[in-house]
């Protein structure tokens, strides 16, 4: 019985730091230079290097799509040339940092959500801290009952649906 409490405990403190580890976000303060959509932005560092940042927990419309075009010239308008901070934790397959954008004390990611050019991104929300998904799905929900940006098409389809054709 000792060893099983011992195996256990020390299986429990093992899996803490990893979660701890993991839930540590890094954060990238740089100037907005490039919108490549609605959800995909370069952010140059204080070196001069560029990294391609991917927000966290939203689906903007693709290029070709309804709304795509105004979902990235509001992102664009919100943030381009201006020094935003990036809170992220990881990469994604094509090594963009996927983290939540921070202006002046906003949720970027948020905003563009709240004017209905972006989906809550669910497939990826246990990323989110609770209260992001809670913010974020109650924000979407508002825009679809508003019929506000793209909720104003009747058979708006999910850019991810959308990218699987």
């Amino acid at each position: 019985m000792r060893d099983f409490a011992i195996k256990f405990t020390c299986g429990l403190l093992v899996s803490l730091v990893f979660a701890l580890v993991d839930a540590k976000a890094v954060v990238l303060i740089g100037t907005v230079v490039g919108i490549t959509d609605g959800d995909t932005i370069t952010v140059l560092d204080k070196d001069n290097k560029e990294h391609k940042v991917r927000l966290m927990g939203i689906d903007a419309p693709e290029k070709p799509q309804d709304f795509g075009d105004e979902s990235k010239k509001a992102l664009s308008n919100y943030i381009y040339q201006k020094t935003v901070t990036v809170d992220y934790k990881k990469l994604d397959k094509y090594k963009r940092k996927v983290g939540k954008v921070i202006l002046d004390k906003q949720d970027i990611c948020l905003a563009m959500i709240e004017l209905g050019l972006a989906w809550h991104y669910k497939d990826y929300e246990k990323e989110q801290s609770k209260t992001d998904r809670d913010l974020y799905s109650q924000a979407e929900l508002k825009a679809r009952e508003s019929r506000i940006g793209l909720w104003q098409l009747s058979n708006a389809i999910e850019p991810s649906a959308f990218r699987h054709k």
